[in-house]
């Protein structure tokens, strides 16, 4: 029996989420939401910084849908429009929580290089 001992870094770090995907799944952690209140929500959370437009919100949710980071969760007609919700999967949730961390490592490094920068003068040195 031969064991090989190499694998692909990418199964050792989670792929990272573009922005829109990252934004809706942020929004959809609290609870079901149709589109319209997606993207109000999206507004919202990210301090007016994302403000995403109809055709992008919605191909982002067939993506989603598709990769399983996403599940829709029910129609409704609310004054004669079609209203479809959505929920953030198991997949979903557990990508966003593995890109917080990363992104919180990330700004951790950072602001320690800044804080070394101000130290030292200016330079830098790593080691």
């Amino acid at each position: 029996m031969q064991y090989s001992i190499y694998w692909d870094i990418h199964d050792l770090m989670p792929t990272p989420l573009s922005s829109t995907t990252f934004w809706i799944l942020t929004a959809l952690t609290g609870g079901r939401r149709h589109g319209y209140d997606i993207l109000g929500e999206v507004e919202s959370a990210s301090a007016g910084a994302v403000v995403l437009k109809v055709t992008t919100l919605y191909a982002a949710l067939e993506r989603m849908e598709r990769e399983g980071l996403i599940h829709p969760d029910g129609d409704e007609i609310v004054n004669g429009r079609a209203r479809r919700y959505y929920r953030i999967s198991d997949s979903g949730d557990a990508a966003l929580d593995a890109e917080v961390e990363s992104l919180e490592r990330q700004a951790r490094a950072a602001r320690e290089r800044i804080a070394g920068r101000a130290v030292s003068g200016g330079r830098l040195a790593f080691a």
